[in-house]
This record gives structure tokens, C-alpha cells and sequence, in this order.
């Protein structure tokens, strides 16, 4: 068994600040007590903390990683050390990929894929389409996170445009529905009037104005309408409008809620004036918006509207990026970087550390009703952080490790450093080097 004893850190964890001792042993937090209190002889390794902040790790709840199928963009072994790099231990995977994973055994052979290559912890969601509701209710809700619906088409061909399907799902489903909201009438007729007006010379800026705010929330308060009338679990994913944000609640506990939301990175962190410099490499699907939208989202997190914080990490290539807006993809790589940019906002004042933890850590856990995972307690994985909160870097190509070789934050210098990062008691990642003899694990659910 291996064991580790991180001493006099500064662990960020459930709302408060502390200066403790971790007592790491096997996969698991042995005992968290009060600074210089655990012996050194109860570890093999001793690791100093002071000065530094030990967080739970990041678990994403949205990210594509392209396997299979899609294997020139990411797969599942390069992406998944990015997010160890960057602090996310553990990361929940989308079904769009080739082919879909619309029944359970192409869905487990994704599982399966993972447990041989994937150095960090695992689920992937179950895809729901038009005619496949009988593999739908077959899913585990103790091993599987949860049902994908595509109400509104992005990358891929998922798209659920059938009423009786999605009654179907939102009536059937045994296990959280996750959505991806935008209209696709009202996207279809936004693209028309474009194509009319510009031809083939339509500009990324154009593509919140397609891709508009009333096809998000047109879209996603129809699936609050169908949540609601069949009392199911809903969490919609990436919201990208300030109106979307008035559908959420903040007047009860995240457990009592049976209607979630996510906000993803670069809406927090673009908006619409940066697609003059940055293009088709921050074109998403749904689009980022403007600044006062930007801004909104920001709020809704801060007053638990909007109750996690991810990614919707989804690599393409430069090449394809390259290419004239019609014809480039939607999505970015992010989570190498997601933990240090919401880091980057407590440099500024906008969010505290402990706010951070509860977004990115905390809440999934909770939201998701994840098994020892996403809180530093004794007893459950440790699945751990360690940051150097003063320790400067410029994200550059040599030192990104997506697939696809780049990155929408190219050039940003960032404030703070990912040191450690342990998965299930594995230190996998340390100070630029990867311990890659230990895979992560498929994550439980306690439903």
C-alpha cells in the first residue's frame, strides 16, 4: 500500500479554510487532523504543504474525449492526463462519439476502453435518441451518471426532435437526464437569414446571433416544462444566456433539487467581443454570448442558480478549426486549464477558494450523487490537489497536453500552478511528471 502524509497544508474544503495534516493511505484519506499533529512515520512519503492549498479534485460532469471514433481530435489516454494536469481527477464523458452510444454495450465497451488507458476517474453517459428508449431504461443508476439528450443538434447526430421520444425519456428515464438546449427551428431559420445575407461569408461573430438566445432558452425551459409535468431529474448543461438563469432555483438545498444547471469555462470567460481575435477557436455550441450574459452566469453560480461549474471540453483539430465558419466545428479544449482559470478569478476578487471547491468539486458530487468522491474526508477517495496559488505560467504549446496541440487560453498567463494531483490515493501527476502505473477508477453512485 502506498501511503502519503501532506503536512501543514491549507485544505479548502466544505466552506472553510485549515490548516491540517492529510494522512493518505492505499486509495483512500486515512485521517485529516490538525497541522504538524500526524507522526511522519505514519507515511512512506512526507510531502510539505506550507504555503500551499490542498483542494478536493475537480470532477468535470461534461466533457467529449473523441473515442471512439473521433481519435484524430483526442482519445481517451491523452485527455484524460490533461485534466490530471489541471487538477480534475474525475470527468464524466458524452455519447456523441462514433459510433453513438445509444445501447448499453456499446456504452460499456466505452467503459471498458477506459479502465485500460484512462489515468484519471470515469463515467459516460447512456445517449438518448429518437428510437431508443428500451436501451434507455436499462441503465445502472449505481454505475452510470446519467442520460444524455440532444434537444437541439451540435457535433455529432443526436438530435432528439420527436415529441413522443422525449416524453418517453423524461418519463422513463431511471437516472439523472442530462440536456444540451438550443432549438434547432429557430436556428435553422437564424441560418437562413444569414446565408441570405452573406452567402458563404459568414463570420464566428455571427454565431450567437444564429445560435440566439431565444433558441437556448426557448429550448431549455421546455425541458424545465417536461421536468416538471413528469417530476424528473434534470440538469442542463452549459448555460449560456442571462435570461436562462431565471429558471433555476436558489430558494432550497442542492440536495432538495430535481432541476440543476451547469455553467462551462468559457462562458465565464469570453464573450462576444473576443471572436474579432480569437474566431472559430472559441466557437461553441451553445455560442458564447455577450458580456452581460457572461456576467449574469458568473452571478448564478455565485448565488447557487447555477449549481456546477465544467467544462464541455470538445478538441478539434487546428486544421479544422481553420476552416471557414460553415464549415468549422463547434467546441474547444478546456480541461487542462479549468481548475487555473476559476483560480484566476479569486486573483481577481470575483469568487472565493472555497466557492471554487464547492463548484467544481463539491456539488458535482452531491448533484451527480457520486460515492466518496468530491469532498476531503476521511474515509473517502483521495482524490486530491495540491496548488501553488503563487507560482506564474503562460499557457504555450509546449506546455499544452490536448491531442489536438492548442488551446483558446494560448498566451494567458496564469497566477496559479497545479503541483499534485492524486487519483483514488495514486499520486499520478507531480510537478510536470505522470505516474502512469495506476489507472483511475469507474466512479459509483450512491442512487
Amino acid at each position: 500500500m502506498a501511503s502519503y502524509l501532506i503536512k501543514n497544508v491549507s485544505v479548502v474544503n466544505e466552506g472553510r479554510i485549515a490548516m491540517c495534516d492529510v494522512l493518505v493511505v492505499d486509495e483512500f484519506i486515512r485521517q485529516v487532523a490538525s497541522a504538524n499533529s500526524i507522526s511522519e512515520t505514519s507515511a512512506q512519503q512526507v510531502i510539505d504543504g506550507t504555503g500551499k492549498f490542498l483542494f478536493p479534485g475537480a470532477i468535470d460532469d461534461q466533457v467529449h474525449f473523441r473515442e471512439p471514433g473521433l481519435t484524430h481530435k483526442g482519445e481517451i489516454y491523452t485527455e484524460a492526463k490533461a485534466a490530471v494536469a489541471g487538477g480534475v481527477t474525475s470527468y464524466m464523458e458524452m455519447p456523441n462519439t462514433v459510433p453513438n452510444a445509444l445501447t448499453q454495450k456499446l456504452l460499456e465497451e466505452k467503459y471498458q476502453r477506459a479502465s485500460e488507458v484512462s489515468l484519471a476517474n470515469y463515467s459516460f453517459f447512456m445517449g438518448a435518441g429518437n428510437d431508443n428508449i428500451d436501451e434507455v431504461v436499462k441503465t445502472n443508476p449505481r454505475n452510470v451518471c446519467g442520460v444524455k439528450i440532444f434537444m437541439g443538434s451540435s457535433t455529432g447526430s443526436m438530435l432528439v426532435d420527436n415529441s413522443d421520444a422525449l416524453e418517453a425519456i423524461f418519463t422513463e428515464s431511471p437516472i439523472l437526464i442530462a440536456t444540451h438546449c438550443e432549438d434547432e427551428a429557430t436556428i435553422r431559420a437564424n441560418l437562413e437569414k444569414f446565408k441570405k445575407e452573406f452567402g458563404d461569408d459568414i463570420l464566428p461573430r455571427h454565431h450567437p446571433l444564429i445560435r440566439s438566445e431565444e433558441a437556448c432558452y426557448k429550448s431549455s425551459s421546455f425541458a424545465v416544462e417536461l421536468a416538471t409535468k413528469h417530476n424528473s431529474r434534470l440538469h442542463i448543461l452549459h448555460i449560456s444566456t442571462a435570461r436562462e438563469t431565471n429558471l433555476f432555483r436558489n430558494d432550497i438545498p442542492l440536495r432538495e433539487k430535481r432541476i440543476t444547471a451547469e455553467a462551462c469555462i468559457h462562458h465565464l470567460w469570453f464573450c462576444d467581443e473576443d471572436y474579432e481575435t480569437k474566431g472559430n477557436f472559441i466557437k461553441w455550441n451553445p455560442a458564447i454570448k455577450k458580456a452581460r450574459d457572461r456576467e449574469a452566469i458568473f452571478n448564478a453560480v455565485l448565488e447557487n442558480k447555477i449549481d456546477v461549474i465544467a467544462t464541455d471540453h470538445s478538441p478539434h483539430t487546428i486544421d479544422e478549426k481553420l476552416q471557414r465558419y460553415a464549415s468549422a466545428p463547434s467546441g474547444g479544449p478546456l480541461v487542462q486549464h479549468s481548475m487555473v482559470a476559476m483560480l484566476e478569478f479569486f486573483h481577481k476578487g470575483k469568487i472565493s477558494l472555497e466557492r471554487i471547491a464547492e463548484k467544481m468539486s463539491h456539488a458535482v458530487a452531491e448533484c451527480f450523487q457520486i460515492e466518496k468522491r468530491g469532498f476531503i474526508r476521511e474515509g473517502f477517495f483521495a482524490d486530491l490537489v495540491l496548488v501553488n496559488l503563487q507560482q506564474s505560467w503562460t499557457v504555450s504549446k509546449e506546455n499544452i497536453l490536448y491531442k489536438c496541440g492548442w488551446s483558446p487560453f494560448e498566451g494567458i498567463t496564469f497566477n496559479s500552478q497545479i503541483e499534485k494531483t492524486f487519483v483514488s490515493g495514486h499520486l499520478a501527476y507531480d510537478n510536470g511528471i505522470f505516474d502512469e502505473s495506476q489507472k483511475g477508477k469507474r466512479m459509483m453512485f450512491d442512487r
